[in-house]
């Protein structure tokens, strides 16, 4: 256990109620820092604090810096599909067939669902894609903002993404942990496709987007967002601090004649680039697939390819791909004439500077990482709370251990490790393995990815968080308030019906729709109270009618529709 104990559970709760409160993410996380700094050293901790922001750019082997230099290059897609009339081309172009919210809604979810091998780029391609037509229809960026997010971990958990290589080493951890042997126990992926079923924050979380979106009812600050952006055109709280305002900073494109290929081949760039440069970092060569497919050896090639994603580098594939994204912007400036290669490499520079303030808070959110790392938080926290506790509970548990984990570390990936060397042991001796042991650590891998996606979700120092509100351009803040209403009724939700698997062994498969009904009860119940509270019509801001004003404002400035 933790030698610091309880106090190493204060920097992370430190930096994440300032940030709530406060609304300065960057502050707050650099005071969260700084505290932890003072714990570790008994003294005024300056230094410390400062090696470990620098350790946070450099750690796991370059994957951060990596993903700074993607989120620095996307910024530069950005400013260039900006500037190549791009985003107006699609934004017109989907306005004619996205007339109502509701519509621009479901885009979004769909979307979010299609773009399942990365949470990162979902978040980037979605975001991107529909923040001006979201704001055409008077979408809030808080509730766009919702759509991205709960679209993006949520979905890459439960395929084949990103996530499943990192999954899959967990569930080997955990079983050598135990003192399994590999051929005492079913297969890696047998496991993990068994745990599906049990990542209920997951499943539902990606069921409450499209509640609430066909529905059109909401509740807490989300209701508050949306009735303002509906009835004044303010997408954004005034005196919010959208992470991303392209239009602001970057001011009216060069381009006179928006092209729709000026959005989409870019996209198809990073889209193709990094998919193409994440199966051929895993080792999957095109020429040794069509061998096997001319040889009618299938199961070769599948081999192979699943072989591919489990050992793709999907950080430089990101990389590789937003450069890609950089260079095609170069090429189609200068072949319709929009602009040249000088005043490309200018928009490239200014694209770093809209990511700006997501790079920092990254940096600063990965910091505390360092710190919690340092303090063993996450051990403290799993070691003091799960224990021996009887069977049927343990379930329930384990997520809300894990969900309190991530929330307070704002790393999903990072909980996901601390927590499946724990508990699966501890099922294997529940259980006293066999049968029951093996369906019981399917539940625990489940379910703390389940927990460590809704902690996630609910963290404002967490980096999917982050890069949500980045590229729908919301106010950081504003988006966890507005979320975490909806965060949490799922991730209750979800625990209510891990207790009644635990004592009652019902299946999932019954579980999980009784789970979107009892979603869709609770929507109507709370928006209808939250609603009547107020006085608001709970559904009036999904109806297809005229809005009030001819001006949508962003951060407190306004663009003409």
């Amino acid at each position: 256990m933790s030698e610091f104990g309880a106090l190493s559970i204060v920097p992370p709760l430190l930096a994440i109620a300032l940030a709530i409160v406060t609304r300065k993410a960057i502050l707050s996380l650099f005071l969260g820092i700084w505290s932890g700094a003072v714990i570790y050293t008994g003294g005024l901790g300056i230094v410390q604090t400062f090696d470990w922001i620098v350790a946070a750019i450099i750690a796991d082997d370059g994957f951060q810096a990596t993903i700074l230099v993607f989120t620095l290059l996307l910024g530069s897609g950005v400013a260039l599909v900006w500037n190549l009339g791009g985003t107006y081309a699609i934004r017109d172009w989907a306005i004619e067939r996205l007339d109502t919210q509701r519509k621009a809604g479901l885009a979004a979810w769909a979307l979010g669902i299609v773009l399942f091998f990365d949470d990162y780029a979902n978040t980037a391609i979605v975001g991107s894609a529909m923040k001006d037509v979201s704001d055409q229809l008077r979408i809030s960026r808080e509730k766009l903002s919702y759509i991205v997010d709960s679209t993006a971990a949520p979905v890459a958990t439960l395929g084949i993404s990103s996530w499943v290589a990192f999954q899959l080493s967990l569930i080997d951890e955990g079983y050598a942990e135990a003192g399994v042997a590999e051929a005492n126990r079913p297969s890696t992926f047998e496991v993990f496709l068994s745990s599906i079923p049990f990542n209920m924050y997951a499943i539902l979380a990606i069921a409450m987007v499209a509640i609430v979106v066909l529905w059109g009812r909401d509740y807490g600050e989300m209701l508050t967002a949306e009735h303002r952006s509906w009835t004044t055109g303010q997408v954004t709280r005034e005196g919010a601090e959208p992470m991303q305002d392209v239009a602001g900073e970057l001011g009216e494109p060069p381009a006179s004649t928006p092209r729709l290929i000026n959005f989409f081949a870019p996209v198809a760039v990073l889209i193709v680039v990094t998919v193409g440069t994440a199966f051929w970092s895993g080792g999957f060569a095109p020429t040794g697939f069509l061998a096997d497919f001319l040889a009618a050896e299938f199961g070769s090639a599948g081999d192979r390819l699943w072989e591919a994603v489990i050992n793709a580098d999907f950080a430089t594939a990101l990389m590789i791909g937003a450069f890609g994204m950089v260079l095609s912007g170069f090429v189609l400036g200068k072949v319709y004439r929009v602009f040249g290669f000088g005043d490309a490499t200018e928009y490239t520079v200014d694209g770093f500077g809209i990511m700006l303030t997501a790079v920092s808070i990254l940096v600063l959110a990965w910091g505390i990482g360092e710190v919690i790392s340092a303090l063993e938080t996450g051990q403290y926290v799993a070691e003091a709370t799960v224990g021996t506790v009887p069977q049927a509970v343990l379930p329930a548990l384990v997520m809300v251990v894990a969900g309190f984990i991530a929330f307070s570390t704002g790393t999903s990936w990072g909980t996901m490790g601390i927590m499946t060397p724990i508990a699966v042991p501890i099922a294997w001796e529940i259980t006293g393995g066999g049968a029951e042991g093996h369906t019981l650590v399917a539940v625990m891998v489940g379910v703390i990815f389940s927990g460590a996606i809704f902690g996630d979700h609910s963290s404002p120092i967490s980096d999917t968080t982050v890069l949500s509100a980045t590229f729908t351009g919301a106010d950081l803040i504003d988006h966890v308030r507005t979320q975490i209403y909806y965060a949490v009724t799922v991730g209750l939700v979800s625990v209510a019906l891990l207790l009644v698997w635990g004592f009652l062994g019902i299946t999932p498969f019954v579980l999980l729709p009784v789970g979107v009904l009892t979603l869709v009860a609770l929507v109507y119940l709370l928006s209808e109270f939250d609603a009547g509270r107020r006085g608001i019509d709970p559904v009036s801001v999904s109806e297809p009618q005229e809005p009030e004003a001819d001006t949508i404002s962003v951060g407190g400035s306004e663009k003409r529709e």
